[in-house]
This record gives C-alpha cells, sequence and structure tokens, in this order.
C-alpha cells in the first residue's frame, strides 16, 4: 500500500516511561493503514496542532506531557491517541473488541466511523456503549421524562437511539460483528470498566458529552489517562475525509 504526503502517524516521544509501548503501537498503526510513521520530540504546543493538519493520527504515551494531550484534543485537526498497556510495563492489549462511546447525536459519527474501521482492519468485535443518566440527548423536557416515564421505557427509548446511529455503519461494514451496550450509568465510569476487556477505546470529544471541561475536571483526565487499553478521542469537527487519508 502507497502513502501520501498527509498520511502519517505521529508519535511523540517525550522521555516518558511507557513511550516505547507508544511508539510500537504507533508504528503497527501506522503498518495498518499504509501511512507513514514520523517520531517527534516536538512537545511546542502550536507545532504539534500544525502538524495536526496532515496528520491521521497523532500518538501520545499516558506518562508524558498532559497540558500538550489535552490541547491536541481540545484544538487538534486529528485523532490523539493515548497508548498504554494495562500496567505501564506491559504491552497494550491485542484482544478483545474495539469500544466505541456513543452520545446519542451526530457528534458521534466521527468516532463511529473510525471504530468501524479500526474493528475491521482489526478483525475484532465492536462494542458499541451508550450511557444515559437523568435525560436522553434528545429529551427537551427532562422532569417530565425522569418523573413521568418509567425506566424500562427510557431504556427502550435509548437502546433504539442507539440501534438508530448505528445502522448505517453496520451496512457499511457487515464483516463487523457489533455488540450493543446501554446502561443507566455515568459515561466515564462505565466506558473505563468496558476498556477493562478492550484492545482499543474510542470517544469523541463534543463538549458535554465524554469530556465535558477538557482543560480541568479529574474524570475527564481519568479517562484521558487512565484507561487501561490504548484511546483514541476524535473530535466531533473532524469529518469522515480525515479518516480516509
Amino acid at each position: 500500500m502507497t502513502t501520501s504526503p498527509d498520511n502519517s502517524v505521529v508519535v511523540v516521544a517525550d522521555g516518558s516511561g511507557s513511550a516505547g509501548h507508544a511508539e510500537r503501537w504507533a508504528a503497527d498503526e501506522a503498518t495498518r493503514w499504509g501511512a507513514r510513521l514520523r517520531v517527534t520530540r516536538d512537545l511546542a504546543v502550536p507545532s504539534l496542532i500544525e502538524e495536526s493538519r496532515e496528520a491521521r493520527l497523532i500518538v501520545f504515551a499516558p506518562g508524558g506531557e498532559p497540558v500538550t494531550a489535552l490541547a491536541l484534543v481540545t484544538d487538534g485537526h486529528c485523532p490523539v491517541a493515548v497508548v498504554r498497556g494495562r500496567k505501564l510495563e506491559q504491552a497494550p492489549p491485542v484482544e478483545g473488541p474495539v469500544v466505541v462511546g456513543v452520545d446519542g447525536t451526530p457528534a458521534s459519527e466521527p468516532a463511529l466511523a473510525l471504530a468501524f474501521a479500526e474493528a475491521s482492519s482489526r478483525g475484532a468485535d465492536l462494542l458499541a456503549v451508550h450511557t444515559w443518566v437523568q435525560f436522553s440527548a434528545t429529551s427537551t423536557d427532562s422532569y417530565a421524562r425522569d418523573h413521568l416515564t418509567s425506566t424500562a421505557d427510557i431504556a427502550v427509548e435509548e437502546s433504539e437511539l442507539l440501534a438508530e446511529r448505528l445502522a448505517g455503519w453496520q451496512e457499511k461494514y457487515p464483516e463487523v460483528t457489533v455488540h450493543r451496550v446501554v446502561s443507566r450509568n455515568r459515561p466515564v465510569r462505565f466506558l473505563l470498566e468496558q476498556a477493562e476487556h478492550a484492545r482499543l477505546l474510542i470517544v469523541g470529544s463534543r463538549a458535554g458529552a465524554w469530556f465535558s471541561d477538557l482543560s480541568h475536571g479529574s474524570t475527564s483526565q481519568a479517562l484521558l489517562f487512565g484507561t487501561p487499553c490504548p484511546l483514541i478521542v476524535v473530535r466531533a469537527a473532524i469529518t469522515d475525509e480525515m479518516r480516509t487519508r
């Protein structure tokens, strides 16, 4: 498979103890997609954001510069990966499903696009996770929903919402076996639980969805730097074109 100048995987070699895992994972990802691998030690945020305009993925190690990784997730132009194993001394997992968080809105589409492509390329099952707490992403009357609608009815509504989001992608990737999980739970907590048995977790970064405030907030950073498997964060603004490079 040939490469093009804008088809690269960039790994930030920051000197942290887990950087070796991140570099090897990035190399495998580049090989899988026929992309060039570029290793950089430049942690200047403006430089990396500019580089993200032409990269398909930028990869960090969890022990590196959290501020830099957070800035790339917030303002970058390509997906951002943070790679670790079950423990820092272990390699990232190569078995288990690809897990994707689906918030029930169109903002999930870029993450779904990448998740189906990654599952297909790896020959892995896809676990699509949707959580709800007090009200649906489509609800305009949370009081009526909370007090006049039964939990069972809400669960059915949320399951239908997830099915609608997956329908087109399942037709595009018929070879991918999809498992749906709908849970009344906190999204970050539940995603971390599912990641325990995953080879890869993919989420979107739309404000108010999986990350409510990427520059602050312990739960956001817990997901970004505490996920027990490699994590890819896809900004909602990233289009399908980015993943066809």
